[in-house]
């Protein structure tokens, strides 16, 4: 079962997926980006770089997912393991969706920015069976995340947020709205209830 946690800079997805591997030691705890190869990386140094070109950014990510696809999500899949992901796809969706679409070079060419960055990663990619979205809004969030680099000031993150809401409109069974301006312990609580819901589902399921 691969299940993700979304949400803006500041949401509070980080601190969940570290208080998750509590509840489930034996499951699969990774991240996109990864930090753990020269993909991910080089999406690290991208992200520092105010002048980073959107379009070879966006490749950047999706390079590094498509080596974490082969290299950690899909054999754990294989194993039967519980996958529990710190950004996904949907990441890239709403972010990238984003970035391309402030870009007016970029702009005027893709109708639809976040649909061009869905149909790359369309014939790759692994849909979650679970996506928790951590709700919060942008001015909340750029707050919280300090504003520590390009991706983490208020009017982005309102345009990342709309896509966000775009990506729950088209698959509400997937995704999971939870409330991110309640407090870290409520936060993590109803994740929590949503999680073992979603597994207790799943065992029922497959027997």
């Amino acid at each position: 079962m691969l299940v993700t946690l979304e949400g803006l800079d500041g949401s509070g997805k980080t601190t969940v997926w570290d208080s998750l591997q509590e509840t489930y030691p034996d499951a699969v705890f990774t991240r996109e980006p990864t930090d753990d190869s020269w993909y991910g990386e080089a999406v690290s140094r991208s992200i520092a770089d105010d002048d980073a070109d959107p379009l070879a950014e966006l490749f950047l990510y999706t390079a590094d997912h498509a080596d974490h696809l082969s290299r950690v999500i899909e054999p754990a899949l294989e194993r039967g393991d519980l996958v529990i992901s710190d950004r996904y796809s949907d990441s890239r969706f709403a972010y990238q969706g984003a970035t391309l679409a402030a870009d007016e070079r970029l702009g005027d060419r893709l109708a639809d920015p976040l649909q061009y960055v869905v149909d790359v990663h369309d014939r790759f990619s692994i849909q979650p069976d679970l996506t928790i979205y951590l709700d919060l809004d942008p001015e909340t969030a750029a707050e919280r995340a300090g504003a520590t680099n390009k991706f983490e000031h208020a009017e982005y993150l309102a345009a990342v947020r709309d896509n966000y809401e775009r990506l729950v409109e088209r698959d509400p069974d997937r995704f999971v709205r939870v409330d991110a301006s309640q407090e870290p312990a409520a936060v993590l609580d109803r994740v929590e209830h949503v999680l073992a819901s979603a597994i207790e589902s799943d065992e029922y399921s497959s027997h």
